[in-house]
């Protein structure tokens, strides 16, 4: 359980790879669909006074808000966040401004921590701001991010599958890599099944090690999987109490999916999250709603549960008879998901539609190979990096080891569907 108390407010209002593609090269095996075992507790997932599990995420307008969520042991009942314009000067933080932070008392099956969180309001849009955590004597390092453009702008990003098991040790590599090689991401969008036991303390402190200062400096846009709804004792799966403690996520979803059905606009694109665990069709008649009012030239989907399967012996008729009917509609122009541990790419949808299914971490599920896939991979870990440039829209898949294997481009046309161009490598 985790209850979250206001402690005092001030200033600005704190709210806060180249697999069997056609060539069928493996990368890796031997992992089938096998429930990894929890890591073992480690020294360094203790909190201290110190704040660790910093992480950015939106709750507002990119433009003009940054939330930033982080973590502390309870001796901490009192936390703040500074803000100012970074500078190139070594006093630059002579004129930071200080926002009081909510704090949320999480029990875990590691003890008891503190969450705090700050939302920076009225910011300037396309602005390079610099920020630090702490309770006043215990600080964070100082870190950069920079606001969305007040209008559409190009941009990239980054889309991650599940990363699930064997974080540390198998997934943080594969987040460096995609850094390393691209670092002009603005944002990572993430589908799901982020650890293997949502109510494991051990695996959350694995992924904030993957995410690391990229994920203080880089906000995340998060749907969750199954994974993240753990089992109770009767057997019923409820999200995380992690969860809503260590994000801070829009609220503009429907009221029992708070920080998990939601959207955020972004220099011209809409991104949706959906939630696949529950409350499918009331999300259904919010995503109408979204979808009809909506000023963005894109808009891309993310949500955990494929509706084209790509795995052996999934499928998803009920999601796909409820929500594909709304995306060819509006013509939702790319849908993101995970779950099936294969990587898979749709041949293109008469609404122009294309749909993607991704893995990022070592979990691996054999290829169901169908017609409705235009490029397949299996037993390959990859990211993926998306380029947004006006009426085009580029998206690369990498290998861990940053090889690009598929590839292809979105060219919006006046009243027809977009064009689908394959930019498979070697080709044109």
């Amino acid at each position: 359980m985790y209850h979250r108390f206001a402690l005092r407010r001030a200033g600005m209002v704190a709210v806060i790879l180249l697999a069997s593609l056609a060539l069928g090269l493996s990368v890796r095996s031997g992992v089938q669909g096998q429930s990894s075992p929890q890591p073992s507790p480690l020294p360094w997932i203790q909190p201290s006074p110190y704040p660790d599990r910093v992480i950015l995420n939106w709750s507002g307008d990119p433009a003009t808000t940054q939330s930033i969520t982080w973590r502390t042991d309870t001796s901490v009942t009192r936390a703040f966040a500074q803000i100012v314009p970074a500078g190139g000067n070594p006093d630059f933080a002579q004129n930071a401004q200080t926002v009081d932070a909510l704090t949320t008392r999480l029990q875990t099956d590691q003890g008891i921590a503190h969450y705090h969180s700050v939302t920076f309001r009225h910011l300037k849009p396309n602005t390079l701001y610099a920020y630090r955590v702490g309770d006043g004597t215990h600080w964070s390092e100082w870190f950069h991010f920079r606001t969305a453009s007040d209008r559409p702008q190009p941009f990239t990003f980054l889309f991650l599958g599940d990363v699930q098991n064997d974080i540390r040790n198998a997934c943080l590599r594969v987040v460096r890599q995609a850094f390393l090689s691209h670092p002009d991401i603005r944002f990572v969008v993430h589908a799901g099944d982020l650890v293997n036991h949502g109510e494991s303390d051990a695996e959350w402190a694995e992924w904030f090690a993957m995410m690391g200062w990229m994920g203080a400096s880089v906000p995340s846009i998060l749907t969750p999987g199954n994974h993240d709804y753990p089992r109770d004792a009767e057997g019923n799966r409820t999200l995380t109490p992690h969860w809503r403690a260590q994000f801070t996520l829009p609220e503009n979803g429907i009221p029992p999916l708070k920080e998990t059905n939601y959207y955020v606009d972004f220099q011209g694109v809409r991104i949706i999250s959906l939630n696949t665990m529950e409350h499918e069709q009331w999300q259904a008649r919010w995503l109408e709603h979204v979808l009809e009012n909506n000023p963005n030239r894109w808009t891309i989907v993310t949500f955990h549960f494929p509706i084209f399967s790509s795995a052996q012996g999934r499928d998803n008729p009920q999601l796909r008879a409820l929500w594909k009917p709304i995306f060819d509609r509006y013509r939702v122009d790319l849908v993101l998901s995970g779950h099936d541990h294969t990587y898979a790419r749709s041949v293109p949808q008469p609404s122009g539609t294309v749909y993607v299914n991704s893995v990022t971490g070592p979990k691996m599920y054999r290829l169901n190979q169908q017609p409705w896939m235009r490029r397949w991979a299996q037993d390959t870990q990859c990211y993926h990096i998306v380029h947004v440039n006006g009426d085009r829209l580029r998206f690369e898949s990498y290998t861990a080891a940053g090889k690009l294997f598929d590839a292809f481009e979105l060219r919006k046309r006046r009243a027809q569907v977009n064009q689908v161009i394959d930019l498979i490598p070697g080709g044109k």
